[in-house]
């Protein structure tokens, strides 16, 4: 918002970012206040900033000469004397020629984050610079002023920007343009009909029971699978049940081996996850959003194997063996496990990709 608004209206503003999710603000006065107001990173000019800003009143606002050496530019330098000083850095460059663009990238090389502001986003070449940047260790944000623009910005050469940030005056404005970016980074999953080709009964095992900051609807959970490319739909405990009351916070996901799908199409051993971790929540059609894990209980308890085909390949699971533990068949209904017959059909996640250390890569690995 403007920088001459009194602190009151400021703060107002501020707060509303905060409860929306926003988790950084560019504020070059008052930081200790805001800091009262909210855990969140600060980007500034000044020493006590979490994130050091250049450019914001250098050549990134548009003194560069045309044609300099950048390697040589004051902003350059200073970036990174201060990353030389141990500091998160982030750059700040308005877009108004080409020299400006070639400024953009070659900081981008230098800093963590670059801030790109330009006056009409139809014209500015933020495809370049994403497509120079690519492979380089930087975030992007785009300066943007509604939600139309941000969505733009999110969606540019597919692979988008990193974020967004906005000069913040009004409430709506502010849940809007968050509620775009969150919908932005919850990606959609093809599910695929698998065949059940066997359900066994083992014996007892270490099994994970997810509980989650979230209320889970029914329809959702979350992919898990004892292969890391081939994973089951497995239904939160969102139902009802005769036995239990239902716990829609709650995931019973799989014996501590099993791999769980988690942000940024990675898989993690349930094992691993701790409170705070996070997770994606998977619903029937595939659609996600992220959650935090709020407990992770690890218990000894008798398990199930669960296998199934799909175009010839065989996938399997391990689940424990209860009658509230479900996954959702090729309908969208949860079945519990107690009930699954061989010929059911169920809902998978099939990755073409072999994974390592949870990350997809392109490389043959069998998994049985």
């Amino acid at each position: 918002m403007t920088p001459n608004a009194s602190w009151e209206d400021r703060k107002e503003i501020i707060t509303t970012a905060l409860e929306s999710g926003i988790n950084h603000i560019l504020d070059l006065n008052d930081n200790d206040k805001i800091r009262k107001l909210g855990n969140v990173k600060i980007i500034a000019d000044n020493d006590d900033a979490d994130i050091y800003l250049v450019g914001i009143n250098g050549e990134g606002d548009g003194s560069l000469v045309l044609n300099e050496d950048l390697s040589e530019s004051k902003d350059i330098l200073t970036a990174k004397q201060a990353i030389a000083e141990d500091k998160t850095v982030c750059a700040y460059v308005e877009i108004t020629d080409k020299i400006h663009e070639q400024l953009a990238v070659a900081l981008g090389k230098v800093v963590d984050y670059v801030i790109l502001v330009g006056k009409d986003w139809t014209v500015i070449p933020l495809e370049n610079i994403i497509a120079d940047l690519q492979k380089e260790d930087v975030e992007i944000i785009a300066a943007v002023t509604d939600a139309e623009e941000a969505k733009v910005a999110i969606e540019t050469l597919e692979i988008g920007t990193n974020g967004v940030i906005f000069e913040a005056n009004d409430f709506n404005q502010i849940k809007e343009v968050a509620e775009l970016v969150d919908n932005a980074s919850n990606v959609k999953y093809s599910l695929k009909e698998a065949i059940i080709t066997d359900v066994r009964p083992l014996g007892s095992g270490d099994r994970v029971c997810l509980d989650t900051t979230d209320i889970m609807k029914p329809g959702e959970g979350m992919l898990v699978g004892s292969y890391s490319k081939s994973l089951f739909l497995v239904h939160s405990e969102s139902l009802e049940s005769e036995y239990v009351a239902s716990r829609p916070f709650r995931v019973n996901a799989g014996p501590v081996q099993a791999y769980v799908m988690v942000p940024g199409n990675k898989t993690r051993y349930l094992s691993e996850l701790i409170a705070g971790d996070e997770v994606l929540i998977v619903n029937s059609q595939g659609e996600t959003r992220t959650a935090y894990v709020g407990r992770s209980k690890i218990e000894r308890r008798p398990l199930i194997l669960v296998e199934a085909e799909y175009e010839g390949q065989k996938i399997r699971t391990i689940l424990q063996n209860a009658e509230t533990i479900r996954i959702v068949d090729s309908e969208n209904n949860p079945v519990s496990i107690v009930d699954l017959k061989i010929g059911d059909k169920v809902k998978v996640y099939i990755e073409s990709n072999a994974r390592h250390f949870g990350i997809s890569i392109d490389e043959t690995i069998i998994e049985q």
